[in-house]
């Protein structure tokens, strides 16, 4: 064949972009149970996190093994449902009615032999999702501990809901008022919520902030009859 042709360069690119095209699938392949193993252990790190346990990659599995005794699933009534939390997708989840979504919790047992109930959260930010864990104790109520974090918000500003500061404030506020379901307040500064615990907003990053304080009504509030039962 005439390599000068027209035909010999479309022939010739047709073969390296099949070639290309299956070097890259087949390395995609081969990857992606590496890759999901590094997403599994990122999210038992957060998932840890939001209990005060600092875990790194080579730690996390057994630290998770350690302080994460149980994970489960609930409906709206409270009641312990069948299925796997791990095969849950928030994202899809939380656009359900309530009364039809599957809630997942998961439970630590503290160094201090103390049962912290762990909730997740999805939902939307200024440019993208965001997501976390609230560390409840074991009355239901109290929040022990708090992680947050987000795809694409902007450094500097809302970026900030995944620093300590902005998450410790979360510490010690209360998710129930008078026995009901209230959330907790993301307040500008000078402003007060009404019946419920408030924390301050992140200064020049509002949108962000409000946005936390709705993923966790949206969220949460789904979990009101496991939150409210007694013990």
């Amino acid at each position: 064949m005439n390599r000068q042709s027209n035909g010999y360069t479309i022939i010739y690119s047709s073969v390296m972009v099949i070639v290309v095209a299956a070097v890259l699938a087949f390395t995609a392949l081969s990857l992606k149970p590496l890759q999901d193993k590094n997403i599994e252990i990122d999210k038992k790190m957060q998932i840890l996190k939001s209990v005060h346990i600092v875990a790194t990659a080579v730690d996390a599995q057994k630290l998770y093994s350690q302080f994460i005794t149980k994970s489960y699933l609930i409906d709206a009534n409270g009641t312990e449902v069948a299925g796997n939390p791990e095969a849950i997708d928030l994202k899809i989840e939380v656009k359900k009615a309530v009364e039809k979504r599957k809630l997942i919790i998961y439970e630590c047992k503290t160094a201090d032999g103390a049962t912290k109930y762990i909730l997740p959260v999805y939902g939307a930010g200024l440019w993208g999702p965001i997501w976390g864990y609230i560390a409840v104790n074991d009355d239901k109520n109290s929040v022990f501990g708090t992680y947050f974090s987000h795809k694409s918000e902007t450094p500097g500003l809302g970026a900030e809901i995944d620093k300590e500061p902005f998450q410790k404030q979360f510490e010690s506020k209360h998710l129930l008022q008078n026995d009901k379901f209230a959330s907790i307040g993301v307040m500008k500064a000078g402003q007060t919520a009404q019946n419920q615990d408030q924390v301050d907003a992140i200064s020049g990053g509002t949108i962000t902030s409000k946005a936390v304080e709705k993923m966790l009504k949206d969220c949460l509030s789904a979990y009101e009859k496991f939150l409210t039962a007694k013990k």
